[in-house]
C-alpha cells in the first residue's frame, strides 16, 4: 500500500464528516448563501438592473428576478462573452463552457474564480466519500481513465478561454492524480470521436486501469472497441483490477445489464450530477438510490413543481418547502453569475435528512403528443421491467409518437438497439407498454379509452444509434442520444441509419 493510499483514508474521513455537517443545517446554509450572492452581485450590471441587494427576502428576490433559460440571460451573457467586466458576477469569468444551445445556437456558460472549486471539489468529495464508505483505496495505486471532451481551449471574442466543461476541468486535475491519469494529452485531443476512442484503446489496453469515468453510452463504446482490439471476452480480462466506475449525465439503470455483460461482472459505481452550470450532487452511500445535494457550495436552489411548470402562476419553492416523491424542475442561482436559471433538468427527492435526490429527466424532454406527458424515469423503468420479464439486453432506445399511422390508432414507437435480443420481441413490446401503463395514469387512460393502441417495437441493427449520432455530428464528449421526443425527427434518423446498416450487411 502506497503512502498516497494510506493518506487517503484519514482525508476521506475528514471530508465525509465535513460534508455531513453541512447537510444537517442545509436550509440555514441556503439562506446564508443567497444573502452572500446578493451582496456580491449588487454592483454588477445585472444586480443594478434588478435592484439586487443584501437583506432581500426570498420572496423579494423572486419578484425581482424571473426564472430564465439561456435565451433569457443572453443579453447579459453576450456582454460578458465580449469581455465586459462586472456583468453577471464581479470581474471576468475564468472560462466559458461552450455547449449546444436551442434557439440561440451555442451557449456560453461562465466559470468564475469563485465557482471553479464547485466543479473540482465536488468530484474529489465524491471519490473521498466512496473511500470513506468502502474503505477501498486500491484504485488510488493504479491507473484511472476519464473519458472526456477535448482539453484544447480557444478564446471568446473578449479573450476569455473557452471549451467543453470536461476539457476545462482536465486542466485542473490535482497533482496527486496526474501520474495515474489517462488518457494522455495527445490521445485526449484526437478528433473525431471514433479516432479518439481508437487512440485511447491503444494507449490503455496494456495498463493497470482500476477506475474508469465517463458518460455510460461513451464508456460502453470504449469497452466494445477495447474488446474488439484485444480479442478478450470481458473488460475484466483486460483490466483484472478494474473495480470502480464513475458516471454521470444519464441514468445508468438502462445500461447496467450491458455493462455487466461487457465487464464480466459487477463493479462499484459512483454516480455524479455535474453540468456546465454547476456540480449539484453526488452519491454518498454505497447502496441505495439518491445523490446528496451540494447545499453549501456556491449554488442556491429553487424548485418548480413539474406539474405547474407551464402555468403562469407556478410556484418557486425553496429547499425547505420541497416534498418527497414530487417531480421538480431545478432552478439555480450561483456564484458563476447565473440568476434563477432554469437548467432544464427534473429531480425528485427521496430524503430530506440529508437532502438526496434522483435525476428524473429533462423538463422539455418528454413524449406528450397525445397529452400523456411520459417522462424519462417512466420509460427507463419500463425498460428494466421488460428486460426482467422478457429477457434481452438493451444497448440504447428512443421513444417517439406515431401520430398518423397508415392503419389503426396512433401509438408510441420504441426504437431499441439490443446487445442481446429477447427470445420473443412481441413479449418485450408488451412488457414496455405495460411498464409505462403502470407508471403513467394518462397513458393508461389513453390505452383503455382506445385513443392509442399498444406500443410498437422496432428493433434496430447494432450500431444504429452510433450511426445516427455520427450523422448528427454529435459523437462523443457530453452528447447523449435523446430517450424521448414529441416529433419523429430523431426516429427518422434512426430509420435511415438502420436501413444503411442493413444494406451494408447484405
Amino acid at each position: 500500500m502506497s503512502v498516497k493510499s494510506l493518506l487517503s483514508r484519514p482525508i476521506a474521513r475528514i471530508t465525509a464528516a465535513r460534508e455531513s455537517k453541512k447537510s444537517r443545517d442545509a436550509h440555514v446554509r441556503q439562506q446564508r448563501l443567497l444573502q452572500h450572492l446578493l451582496e456580491r452581485a449588487q454592483f454588477t450590471a445585472f444586480g443594478r438592473d434588478h435592484g439586487l441587494k443584501k437583506g432581500m427576502s426570498l420572496q423579494q428576490y423572486q419578484s425581482a428576478v424571473p426564472v430564465r433559460d439561456y435565451e433569457g440571460l443572453k443579453p447579459w451573457m453576450d456582454r460578458a462573452v465580449k469581455g465586459e467586466s462586472d456583468v453577471l458576477w464581479p470581474g471576468l469569468p475564468d472560462y466559458f463552457c461552450k455547449t449546444s444551445g436551442t434557439t440561440s445556437g451555442a451557449k456560453f456558460i461562465p466559470i468564475t474564480p469563485d465557482s471553479m472549486s464547485n466543479h473540482i471539489g465536488s468530484a474529489q468529495n465524491a471519490l473521498l466519500q466512496y473511500i470513506h464508505n468502502s474503505k477501498n483505496t486500491r484504485f488510488v495505486d493504479g491507473k484511472m481513465i476519464f473519458l472526456q471532451g477535448s482539453p484544447i481551449l480557444s478564446k471568446t471574442e473578449g479573450g476569455i478561454l473557452m471549451g467543453r466543461l470536461s476539457g476545462i476541468v482536465a486542466h485542473h486535475v490535482p497533482d496527486y492524480l496526474q501520474a495515474n491519469r489517462l488518457p494522455s494529452l495527445e490521445a485526449n485531443c484526437t478528433e473525431p470521436w471514433e479516432a479518439k476512442v481508437n487512440a485511447i484503446v491503444e494507449e490503455t489496453k496494456d495498463q493497470d486501469l482500476r477506475l474508469i469515468s465517463g458518460i455510460p453510452s461513451w464508456v460502453q463504446n470504449y469497452f466494445e472497441r477495447l474488446l474488439e482490439v484485444t480479442g478478450a471476452n470481458t473488460v475484466k480480462e483486460v483490466f483484472p483490477n478494474f473495480e470502480v466506475f464513475v458516471f454521470g449525465g444519464v441514468a445508468f439503470e438502462p445500461y447496467r445489464e450491458r455493462f455487466r455483460e461487457l465487464i464480466g461482472g459487477d463493479v462499484d459505481t459512483v454516480e455524479l450530477f455535474p453540468a456546465s452550470e454547476g456540480f449539484f450532487a453526488y452519491q454518498d452511500e454505497l447502496e441505495g438510490p439518491g445523490l446528496r445535494l451540494n447545499v453549501d457550495d456556491g449554488i442556491f436552489y429553487e424548485f418548480i413543481p413539474a406539474s405547474e411548470y407551464f402555468e403562469t402562476d407556478r410556484r418557486r419553492l425553496g429547499l425547505h418547502e420541497i416534498e418527497l416523491g414530487v417531480q421538480y424542475a431545478l432552478i439555480i442561482t450561483s456564484n458563476a453569475g447565473l440568476w434563477s436559471y432554469d437548467i432544464g433538468d427534473t429531480v425528485k427527492f427521496i430524503s430530506q435528512d440529508p437532502y438526496r435526490l434522483i435525476v428524473t429527466g429533462r423538463i422539455k424532454h418528454f413524449t406528450s403528443a397525445f397529452g400523456e406527458h411520459v417522462i424519462a424515469e417512466e420509460v427507463e423503468g419500463a425498460v428494466q421491467d421488460a428486460m426482467a420479464l422478457a429477457g434481452g439486453v438493451v444497448a440504447e432506445f428512443h421513444v417517439a409518437p406515431e401520430v398518423n399511422p397508415v392503419d389503426g390508432l396512433p401509438y408510441h414507437e420504441w426504437f431499441v438497439e439490443f446487445s442481446e435480443s429477447p427470445a420473443d420481441a412481441s413479449a418485450f413490446a408488451g412488457a414496455v407498454n405495460d411498464g409505462v401503463i403502470l407508471r403513467n395514469p394518462y397513458y393508461r387512460d389513453l390505452i383503455a379509452g382506445s385513443i392509442l393502441q399498444n406500443a410498437r417495437l422496432r428493433p434496430l441493427e447494432k450500431g444504429a444509434f452510433h450511426q445516427a449520432m455520427s450523422n448528427r455530428g454529435k459523437l462523443g464528449g457530453q452528447n447523449k442520444p435523446p430517450r424521448l421526443a414529441n416529433s419523429r425527427e430523431f426516429a427518422e434518423e434512426l430509420e435511415r441509419a438502420d436501413e444503411t446498416l442493413k444494406q451494408e450487411s447484405n
